[in-house]
């Protein structure tokens, strides 16, 4: 895409500016974390007490879905810190991208909810992880209640013939091939080569009545506050935006269980920044920075402390529970998926109309 390409030179000339500088100045180029996040995550109200004590300490670069930024830093983009998902840990780790985080460093470790920090994939032994949780949220289906009546509360709906045209979903291995093979009665996470197949005869069929493969949600937002969309795969963010602007948007509990992920910050193994690293990491981890969280974006913060700081009825208007635990007894927690590389090659055979 044309945003793609420019975003990509402005990248480029911002590395080439940072070469230039460190010839000249290289005490100053060493003070600067380099942080690789979601769009949107760059937000300095997330991590205030860093900025306070490190004043334009941060440089951000941001990618629109996890395979976009493993791609990047496996090509040799190297930053001090990255957010991925807990989903994609395993796989940069095949790689040798990560180095331990050691939780003694993590100020409010025992903040963290223990169905977060306790994840298998992130421990990285004597007191290590290879990902420290920051953030956590759903995805459904959010669809305009005018226009979509009484729907039945299942996945279904993206499969709906009679709004042919109108759908769209992410484009995205650990969503869309995720939700088809719930509906295909197919495990997500680890399946065989003829239930790969069955996931892949459900997506051919989903495929003619999309009107978008996408992860800009907020393309998506405004497809559905215009009509030009009746229902879209989407996050937390989405149902709390348009909500705030007034459309008339639900976000769908299906019966198959909402999708339900958690990422977090993991720091590059060949990272310059070290201790800034940390101070930033714990500035995210400080209940105030998540509190933003939750009630900029409605999503999760791993942290209790930033829960504590939320009033219940704002965490009902959001549907979040003060304990993610009583969420994941209801969704599907995308996990690692055994078959991840073949899931995407074939996810990009159907997107191709293969």
């Amino acid at each position: 895409m044309d945003g793609s390409t420019t975003r990509t030179m402005l990248r480029r000339a911002a590395s080439l500016a940072t070469i230039i500088a460190s010839l000249a100045t290289p005490a100053l180029a060493a003070d600067k974390l380099t942080y690789f996040t979601w769009s949107g995550y760059e937000l300095p109200d997330f991590n205030k007490s860093f900025l306070g004590a490190h004043p334009d300490g941060v440089e951000a670069s941001v990618f629109s879905d996890d395979d976009e930024a493993f791609t990047k830093v496996k090509a040799g983009f190297h930053p001090d810190l990255a957010h991925p998902c807990y989903d994609k840990i395993a796989r940069w780790n095949k790689e040798g991208l990560l180095q331990p985080i050691d939780t003694k460093r993590i100020k409010n470790w025992d903040t963290i909810f223990p169905v977060f920090k306790n994840l298998p994939d992130i421990q990285a032994g004597d007191g290590k992880v290879w990902m420290v949780p920051w953030d956590w949220g759903n995805t459904s289906i959010l669809y305009r209640t005018d226009l979509v009546k009484d729907p039945a509360p299942s996945w279904n709906l993206l499969w709906d013939k009679q709004y042919s045209g109108r759908i769209a979903t992410i484009d995205a291995v650990h969503d869309t091939p995720v939700v088809a093979a719930l509906l295909a009665g197919v495990s997500p996470f680890d399946m065989s080569p003829e239930e790969l197949e069955k996931v892949a005869a459900k997506l051919r069929e989903q495929r003619p009545l999309l009107r978008a493969y996408t992860t800009d949600m907020t393309s998506v937002e405004q497809s559905l506050a215009s009509g030009e969309l009746v229902a879209a795969m989407t996050w937390n963010a989405s149902a709390t935006t348009l909500k705030k602007q007034g459309v008339k948007v639900e976000f769908l509990k299906p019966k198959e269980g909402m999708l339900t992920w958690s990422c977090g910050f993991v720091m590059l193994k060949d990272a310059k920044n070290v201790d800034l690293a940390y101070d930033f990491i714990n500035s995210r981890l400080e209940g105030a920075s998540g509190k933003e969280l939750i009630t900029q974006y409605g999503y999760g913060s791993a942290s209790s402390a930033a829960f504590a700081l939320v009033p219940k009825e704002e965490l009902d208007r959001l549907q979040l529970p003060a304990d993610p635990d009583v969420v994941l007894k209801s969704t599907v927690f995308t996990g690692p998926m055994k078959q991840n590389d073949d899931l995407a090659k074939m996810f990009e055979k159907v997107k191709a109309g293969g």
